[in-house]
């Protein structure tokens, strides 16, 4: 399985729409797509994860590592994720406390 991503910008945050696999074997073009966006400025980004299948400690590392890649500007890395299984995932590493969760776009662009 491939990984998918897309990039737009509204209101002001970048969002990463994510499609596929988020593995050992795909999980550095992701964290090559987050770099290379903060490489350019920008600082306020979404993950949108609702078209994930499959998210193993790899791809959960360059969520964390894109995180203080961000953080280090002042700015944040925001999910979108409804997903059972992945959200099971984020619970039981402790790291739904660490990421802003949001369950739509809109509720991830509310107050920006």
């Amino acid at each position: 399985m491939d990984l998918t991503l897309a990039t737009n910008e509204v209101d002001g945050a970048t969002i990463i729409a994510v499609g596929g696999e988020i593995d050992v074997y795909t999980a550095p073009k992701l964290r090559d797509k987050i770099t290379e966006l903060v490489a350019d400025g920008v600082y306020d980004i979404i993950v949108d994860m609702e078209a994930v299948e499959f998210l193993d400690s790899t791809g959960l590392g360059v969520l964390v590592g894109g995180l203080k890649k961000v953080r280090a500007h002042d700015g944040s890395l925001e999910l979108i994720c409804t997903q059972d299984r992945l959200l099971k995932i984020f619970r039981i590493t402790g790291l739904a406390k660490v990421f802003v969760i949001h369950d739509s776009a809109d509720g991830a662009l509310a107050g920006r």
